[in-house]
């Protein structure tokens, strides 16, 4: 399952913009479903609060009661949706988060300047 680019902004303008076509609804929509998950957002959270920027998968594992084969698809579905990227060395693969595709979901909820009166 590839997803859109969210820092493309014809994908992901703010939610306050031009109305979205459905095509745009639906590629949005996979980035979210992405985020849906409970276990999907604790790693997302674990990932971008590391110092160093980094955890290594190994780390991850042991915040969950869940196998290592599902640590793995749960970070494969973040990696689809663009916002962590990996990087093996040796056994271990060491995840980070994307900061721009954050950033640019974040400018979905942008509300329009109020207009003075």
């Amino acid at each position: 399952m590839e997803l859109a680019d969210v820092t493309d902004p014809a994908c992901c303008a703010p939610l306050s913009g031009p109305a979205l076509s459905e095509v745009e609804a639906a590629e949005l929509a996979k980035v979210f479903k992405a985020l849906s998950d409970p276990v999907r957002l604790r790693l997302l959270n674990l990932i971008a609060s590391v110092d160093g920027g980094e955890a290594c998968v190994c780390d991850l594992t042991g915040s969950f009661e869940l196998t290592a084969p599902t640590i793995s698809h749960h970070l494969k579905v973040l990696r689809q949706a663009g916002l962590i990227e990996g990087e093996r060395r040796g056994t271990w693969v060491y995840y980070r988060v994307v900061p721009e595709r954050l950033t640019r979901l974040s400018g979905l909820f942008a509300l329009p300047a109020p207009v003075p009166a």
